[in-house]
């Protein structure tokens, strides 16, 4: 082959490769990272540093650069301390400067591809994009332009402080993490098309907090239009932890948002509510504003978590989903059957007294046979408040809207956890939805393992598609109908379609959570 030729088809192929990995968004070029059959891009400012007087503002536009911004590895992850029993540790350091995006696509390339945005989880004060489980290259190599994002968390996510409104009377305030979430719907609205992706095809899911947040956008007139299916993997649906605090207006005992934000300020030795008390407050260390919060340590009078601001979150979910204001797209909603919940309860007594009229029912769907202890009755009924029971009730309210609405129940626990786990924890199931289980157990993955992951990974694969988890010849996943008491199991032995076998005990919970309204 003659010289000229050669250098020709170098030239062909360096050309080629880099049409592979490189792409345009609305603030420069980017080039990614190629890996088998599928490019991944990280990295990219969705929005401006929240540092400095960014810092408690609405995500602000990012900045354009010249040349080609190199785009393979994660921005940092958003400021916070890690816990250190955290299911998806982090893989990068955490920083104030954060709000960056990540996209994978399929290296074959394709237009108007489905897109899937993943929301993380972490209690709304930990968690990123970074950790290994949420690679979405599985997804990519099945035709799914895949996003994942970070949000502020913690006290730079949720924040009030009169000084804050008195800068910003009529602007968003307070719960700038949801404010970062739709910045980044927004952008993929903008930018999707660059990568393949078709923004009129969008689903959104998330796990735990990831959870709670779509049920969030979902209910937020912020948020619509922004996305067109969801998935919420146990995120609730219901009022779990009491009230929510009014950014300004306190609710009898409980206190608004703002008066939160003053303690904290008092704590680091602030005063005021004025322009003065707010330079002080943005001009504290990173490290200070988080102040040892994690998981760990939620429970303080310092951090309040998400807030009804009146203009991103105007109600709390269950009320929105019990007046059927939540926008109706095609909807998976389920939990794991070891899932989180919080019981204090010493006796059997503290267990059924806030049952009330209804106590008989819950005795006899609980502690049938009188000899269950406190414990293990009690953990049983927090995770069914918590979690199981407000899955059930957004499946059904998504059904009574005329969706098409999915319940299902993650049982599957990893042959080598079979011995410490009685069932499956809070989170598990996310290397299985991912397809990255051999990230999570390494060379103690089992074939049956990675079966089950093959297939809870191609429901959700079948729903971003179509908006219906069926096909591929697996066990038929019935919608819901009526009164929605059949669940999909991921079971340890099987994936069913079966009438719900806690039916008795989810519908004296749902007595209770009604009497409530």
């Amino acid at each position: 082959m003659k010289p000229v030729v050669v250098i020709a088809l170098i030239l062909s192929l360096s050309c080629a490769e880099a049409a592979v990995n490189d792409a345009t968004v609305e603030t420069g070029k980017l080039r990614g990272a190629v890996s088998g059959a599928v490019v991944a891009f990280k990295g990219i400012p969705y929005a401006a540093s929240p540092v400095g007087p960014n810092r408690w503002r609405p995500p602000q536009p990012a900045a354009k650069w010249s040349g080609v911004r190199d785009a393979t590895q994660y921005g940092p992850d958003c400021m916070q301390l890690p816990f250190p029993g955290d299911a998806a540790p982090l893989g990068v350091t955490p920083a104030e400067d954060c709000l960056y995006v990540n996209v994978w696509k399929p290296a074959r390339g394709g237009r108007r591809l489905p897109v899937m945005v993943w929301i993380y989880g972490g209690g709304f004060v930990n968690g990123g994009s970074s950790p290994e489980v949420y690679d979405g290259s599985r997804f990519a190599e099945d035709g799914i332009v895949f996003v994942s994002f970070n949000y502020r968390v913690g006290r730079f996510g949720f924040f009030a402080h009169p000084a804050l409104t008195k800068e910003s009377p009529d602007g968003m305030l307070g719960n700038y993490a949801f404010m970062d979430q739709i910045a980044a719907l927004k952008w993929v609205q903008r930018n999707i098309a660059a990568f393949g992706g078709d923004p009129n095809n969008v689903t959104i899911f998330g796990e735990s907090a990831g959870g709670m947040s779509v049920l969030t956008l979902m209910t937020s007139p912020a948020a619509r239009g922004l996305f067109h299916k969801a998935i919420v993997q146990s995120g609730g649906g219901r009022n779990l932890l009491g009230p929510m605090r009014r950014l300004s207006e306190a609710q009898g005992a409980l206190g608004s948002a703002e008066s939160v934000g003053v303690a904290f300020a008092k704590k680091m030795g602030i005063e005021g509510g004025d322009a003065k008390a707010l330079e002080a407050l943005r001009a504290l260390p990173a490290e200070k504003i988080v102040d040892g919060l994690n998981m760990a340590s939620m429970n303080t009078p310092t951090y309040g978590g998400p807030m009804i601001d009146g203009k991103i979150v105007v109600e709390t979910v269950e009320q929105a989903f019990l007046g059927g204001r939540q926008a109706k797209v095609p909807f998976i909603a389920g939990a794991n059957n070891m899932d989180i919940g919080f019981s204090f309860a010493r006796t059997l007594e503290d267990v059924f007294k806030p049952f009330g009229e209804l106590r008989a029912r819950a005795e006899a769907a609980y502690n049938p046979d009188g000899k269950g202890d406190a414990r293990t009755v009690g953990y049983l009924a927090a995770m069914d408040r918590m979690m199981i029971e407000p899955a059930r009730f957004t499946v059904r309210k998504m059904a009574e809207a005329g969706q098409k609405a999915f319940h299902y129940r993650f049982s599957y626990v990893a042959e080598s956890m079979r011995k410490e786990w009685p069932g499956a924890p809070h989170a598990t199931e996310i290397p299985y939805v991912f397809n990255t289980v051999k990230v999570k157990y390494g060379d103690k993955l089992t074939p049956a393992d990675q079966k089950m992951a093959d297939i809870v990974h191609a429901y959700w694969v079948d729903f971003v598609k179509k908006g219906d988890p069926n096909g591929g010849g697996r066990p038929a996943w019935p919608a819901c109908k009526a009164s929605c008491d059949d669940i999909l199991e991921f079971g340890p032995a099987e994936v069913s379609a079966k009438a719900d076998p806690w039916k008795a005990r989810l519908d004296v919970t749902e007595a209770l959570a009604m009497k409530g309204q």
